[in-house]
C-alpha cells in the first residue's frame, strides 16, 4: 500500500484497496490537469513551492500543511520548479472511512472542509513535527515485513485520522487571507450549481441569475476552474448518478435523479467519464 516515486503523475485513476500511501519527490515539475478522484485525498506538504487549486480556490501551500480534497473535488497542483516538490500522499477509501472508527466518523474531517468551503489545515508549532511523525510512522509500518506490520499500519492510520478529525472540529475559523485566494461570485455559483443539479443550469439561465454577462461568465469560471461551465456541469452530474448507482439505486433513476434528462446521453457521458457502463462499473 505504499510508494516511493519521482512523479504522481502516473498515479491518478482508481482506488482497489482501503487506502494507499506515496511518498514523492519531482525534481522538476510537472504538470497536470484539472481532475477529481472517486476517493478522499490527503497531501502532506514536506518541502517545495506548489499552489494547489481545488474546486476555484487556490491555496499557497507552506511546509507542513495538510490538504484535504475529497472525493469528487476538482483539483489541480500548480508548481514552481524552482525548488524539489516533496509531500506524503494518501489516497482513502471514503466507505472504509465512515466504517472503520466504529462510532466515530472518520470522514468527519472531509465533510467539514467541504461544507465549509475551506480545505486547507495547517499545523503550528509543535504539531508540525507530530504530524510528520505520524505520517512516517505510517510509510514505515507499510514498509514493515515483521509480524503484525499491516494491523500496525491500520493503528497508525486510525492515529493520523483522529489527530486530523480533532484538529479539523476546532479550525473553526479560516486561515489567514494570505493562505488562499478565491472568487466569490464563481464560487456562489458552483455552490448554487451543486444544489440544484437537476434544474436547468443554462448559461442563459446562470447568468440571469447572478446578473453576469454570457461571455464574462464562460470566460470567468473557465479561467478559475480550468475547464467549462458545461463540462463542471455535466462531471458533477456523473458524480452524482454514480454515488446513487453506488448506493444500489437503479441506474435510470440515479440518472435522472441527477439531471440527466436524455438517458442515452448520459451512458454515452458515463461510459466516457469511467470507461464502463453504469452497470458494469456497479
Amino acid at each position: 500500500m505504499r510508494n516511493y516515486a519521482d512523479s504522481e503523475s502516473d498515479k491518478r485513476g482508481y482506488l482497489h484497496e482501503r487506502f494507499h500511501f506515496f511518498h514523492l519527490r519531482d525534481s522538476r515539475a510537472q504538470e497536470m490537469d484539472f481532475h477529481y478522484h472517486e476517493f478522499d485525498k490527503l497531501v502532506f506538504l514536506l518541502g517545495g513551492k506548489v499552489t494547489y487549486i481545488v474546486e476555484g480556490k487556490s491555496y499557497f501551500l507552506k511546509p507542513y500543511d495538510i490538504l484535504l480534497v475529497g472525493r469528487s473535488m476538482i483539483h489541480k497542483p500548480t508548481i514552481d520548479p524552482s525548488a524539489p516538490y516533496e509531500r506524503m500522499i494518501l489516497w482513502l477509501d471514503s466507505d472504509y472511512l465512515a466504517s472503520c472508527g466504529g462510532s466515530c466518523d472518520l470522514s468527519t474531517c472531509f465533510r467539514l472542509t467541504e461544507e465549509r468551503g475551506f480545505h486547507l489545515c495547517r499545523p503550528h508549532g509543535e504539531d508540525r513535527l507530530r504530524y510528520r511523525g505520524l505520517f512516517e510512522r505510517l510509510g514505515e509500518a507499510l514498509d514493515s515485513e515483521e509480524f503484525g506490520g499491516e494491523l500496525l499500519a491500520d493503528t497508525c492510520l486510525l492515529q493520523l485520522l483522529i489527530a486530523l478529525n480533532r484538529d479539523v472540529l476546532k479550525q473553526t475559523e479560516p486561515l489567514e487571507e494570505a493562505a488562499y485566494r478565491f472568487d466569490p461570485k464563481m464560487e456562489e455559483i458552483t455552490r448554487y450549481i451543486g444544489e440544484h443539479l437537476t434544474e436547468n443550469l443554462s448559461i442563459d439561465h446562470l447568468s440571469r441569475a447572478f446578473y453576469l454577462s454570457r461571455y464574462y461568465l464562460m470566460h470567468r469560471f473557465k479561467e478559475v476552474y480550468g475547464i467549462t461551465v458545461h463540462q463542471y456541469i455535466r462531471q458533477k452530474r456523473l458524480l452524482r448518478a454514480a454515488e446513487e448507482i453506488r448506493r444500489g439505486t437503479p441506474v435510470l433513476k440515479a440518472a435522472m435523479e441527477a439531471g440527466f434528462n436524455d438517458y442515452s446521453a448520459f451512458l454515452r457521458a458515463f461510459q466516457g467519464a469511467y470507461g464502463k457502463s453504469p452497470r458494469e462499473w456497479k
